[in-house]
């Protein structure tokens, strides 16, 4: 049977983060929406469909695997799954018959036969699902999706216990300190080969799992509650790690931080307090850079989501930051964050705004368009070489057009700024 994941036109609603990758390679839990799939149904045959944008850099990333090839799902057995979904105590054989699952008459997941496939001679994958709500039929079974931003957040600390339960590996394999401190069941901490955890380290785990993976590092008086993974090659600086974090692969933190998700290769190397929050790639948040993850007066948090507030239904939520961004010392975030790629963000020492599109340079509590894309592509270049990633053509097209997407909403905010009001 093969498989095909694809992303539907909600991808937009999972901005900023996925302004740079497909929706299913975002992260919940110790991997992404897309490994959970595949732990699901392992399988060589799979075919994505994804936004002709990310296709160069997302071939990179997965280059034995077909991408946007309608005419390869013809010869065998399908089994079709929206990339939004999230897969946490799932059967396998959860979908037993052929026939369509969805929402609004939309499919969300999918099995159809060879032999019923045979009359299709679309070429684009709204035809082929299409084709499969006429000839197979629609049937009931529950599942979770990822609609927005936040939602990776709500789930996360589930998210990390199923995954812990499906890696099936406890007890140390690394190396750690006597002076360590597991407080609470042993059975639930994972050390990796490679991995260190340094004296006066407390591993908590009364309330979940705590997984280090290999070669992370945690240094002395850092404290580590589970739920919470560790990513390959990240290290903790006397951080403060509370309950529900996913942080790395590569990601270097300290102060504190709680229910978050670093997604790789991100910085925040001192004091401050990053909160319910998502942050992509490549970011670096400056000495003291602080999020606001609830409101003084408890009501519900919105977002700013394609140019307007969705209310999130929660009381604790932070930031949501794209890929390449970097905030100064002293930086203060406000609730529902939502802060574009390729942002340079100069503190005022005031509250920024709830909304700053990718490509802002955000001085001093004014917008501009500072130095330019041409700047903001050198640094690209510049950070990734320090961790030894190439950088590459079909990465600097990619924040080429996701600095155009951002363009009228940037302008807009020069504008805005200027007159002495912001968003």
């Amino acid at each position: 049977m093969q498989l095909v994941v694809f992303e539907d036109e909600k991808y937009e609603q999972l901005y900023p983060l996925s302004l740079t990758r497909a929706v299913f390679e975002l992260k919940c839990g110790m991997t992404s929406l897309i490994e959970k799939i595949r732990r699901m149904y392992p399988t060589n045959e799979i075919c994505y469909f994804v936004r002709d944008y990310i296709v160069p850099t997302f071939k990179k990333r997965f280059p034995s695997d077909s991408v946007n090839d309608i005419r390869s799902l013809l010869d065998t057995d399908i089994l079709i799954i929206n990339g939004r979904c999230l897969f946490i105590d799932t059967p396998s054989d959860f979908l037993r018959e052929e026939g369509w699952v969805g929402e609004n008459n939309h499919v969300v997941l999918a099995k159809i036969r060879r032999e019923t496939l045979g009359e299709f001679h679309g070429d684009n994958l709204e035809a082929f699902l299409n084709y499969i709500k006429s000839k197979t039929k629609k049937v009931h079974i529950d599942y979770k999706m990822i609609s927005y931003p936040w939602d990776l957040i709500n789930y996360n600390s589930e998210a990390i216990l199923d995954d812990f339960k499906n890696m099936k590996k406890a007890g140390i394999e690394g190396l750690i300190a006597k002076e360590t401190a597991i407080y609470g069941p042993k059975e639930h901490v994972y050390i990796a080969k490679k991995a260190e955890v340094h004296s006066f380290v407390c591993i908590d785990t009364n309330n979940g799992p705590v997984f280090i993976d290999e070669g992370a590092e945690i240094h002395p008086f850092s404290r580590i509650e589970g739920p919470c993974y560790i990513g390959k090659n990240s290290i903790i600086l006397g951080a403060k790690i509370r309950e529900g974090c996913s942080i790395g692969p590569v990601c270097r933190i300290g102060g504190e931080v709680e229910e978050s998700i670093f997604h790789g290769y991100s910085n925040k190397f001192h004091d401050g307090f990053i909160g319910h929050s998502y942050i992509g790639e490549w970011v670096n948040l400056g000495a003291l850079t602080t999020n606001s993850d609830l409101k003084n007066d408890y009501s519900t948090i919105s977002v700013i989501i394609k140019g307007k507030p969705v209310d999130t239904g929660s009381t604790k939520l932070g930031s949501f930051i794209g890929d390449h961004t970097k905030t100064s010392i002293g930086t203060y975030m406000n609730t529902g964050a939502h802060i574009g790629a390729l942002c340079i963000i100069v503190s005022s020492g005031e509250v920024l705004p709830k909304y700053i599109p990718s490509g802002s340079w955000f001085i001093n509590n004014y917008a501009t368009k500072g130095f330019g894309l041409k700047k903001m592509l050198q640094t690209a270049e510049t950070v990734m070489a320090r961790r030894k990633v190439q950088y590459t053509e079909e990465d600097a097209e990619l924040l080429k057009k996701v600095y155009e997407i951002a363009k009228p909403d940037r302008d807009l905010l020069i504008k805005k700024t200027h007159y002495g009001k912001t968003l």
